[in-house]
């Protein structure tokens, strides 16, 4: 196959705003002979209302993906310009799409983006924060144990990270950032682009009562200080001594210790003191 061969064009549409959308994605869009998208009757409201004919649209979501590879294939095959869609932003990045992108390399039809609208940039562009890593986590798990998990791999990577979460879990996703990570810079972006759109900049220890919980959240926690700005064991078992000598219920201890400490997660935290509590019970 060359680059004159049918291509899969890999399309992003606006997020909220329908003035995001590219010249070039609308031509795109208005020429090829099949879409794929994420939902059919969105995509078939959104081409109203952009002024593009009617096309023919073809699901590709999830749970269905893997039966569709070999239908787009075929397609291609037949002399079909096909272009993918998710139901907002850019596709594959937290949408389905990749099999069918990684099946028409390996079957040698060229693959071309349409690059545009995409949340988690657009959220990292008004954080502020520094960008350079990031980690793009998707959607996060359902269950609390999965989200430990995923935040406990980067307590000691000074990587600036992104993720979806839907309004009903966030602020429990956030208390448990704050739990595994420690306080760090949080921007919370709801409704981007679209009328009501909020951006609110915080810090992980201190979200603020009357967050907006409506609409769509993108959130971006910002990087750990780095290897040179976490608290050494020394002083951090100089603080626990401190605290343990003030008194107070251990949750309450541990939270006061995190407010002191950078690069220590409360797990952490709360092992160390229960070896010099130990320790000092052995002392007498």
């Amino acid at each position: 196959m060359s680059l004159s061969s049918p291509s899969l064009w890999v399309v992003a549409i606006p997020i909220g705003n329908l003035g995001d959308i590219s010249d070039r994605a609308k031509q795109v869009l208005s020429t090829v002979d099949l879409v794929l998208a994420e939902d059919t009757r969105s995509a078939g409201a959104l081409f109203q209302l952009l002024g593009i004919d009617s096309k023919s649209f073809v699901s590709l979501f999830s749970q269905n993906e893997g039966n569709r590879v070999q239908s787009v294939l075929q397609f291609l095959d037949q002399g079909k310009e096909i272009a993918l869609i998710s139901e907002a932003g850019t596709p594959v990045i937290s949408d389905p799409g990749s099999m069918v992108v990684q099946a028409c390399h390996k079957a040698g039809f060229p693959v071309r983006s349409v690059p545009g609208p995409c949340a988690p940039i657009a959220a990292l562009m008004v954080s502020g924060f520094q960008a350079q890593p990031f980690t793009f986590l998707g959607f996060l798990p359902r269950k609390e144990g999965e989200k430990k998990r995923i935040f406990s791999d980067f307590i000691r990577i000074r990587s600036t990270l992104l993720f979806f979460e839907r309004k009903s879990r966030l602020k429990t996703s956030l208390g448990l950032a704050y739990e595994i990570l420690g306080d760090r810079e949080a921007c919370l972006a709801r409704e981007l682009t679209k009328m009501y759109e909020e951006v609110t900049i915080c810090s992980l220890a201190h979200i603020p009562e009357t967050l907006n919980l409506r609409g769509e959240f993108t959130v971006v926690i910002g990087p750990s200080g780095g290897v040179d700005s976490w608290t050494s064991e020394q002083e951090v078992r100089s603080i626990v001594i401190h605290e343990m000598k003030q008194g107070g219920k251990p949750k309450e201890l541990i939270g006061r210790i995190a407010g002191k400490v950078r690069g220590w997660s409360r797990k952490e935290l709360y092992k160390l003191y229960l070896e010099l509590k130990n320790e000092l019970k052995e002392l007498g």
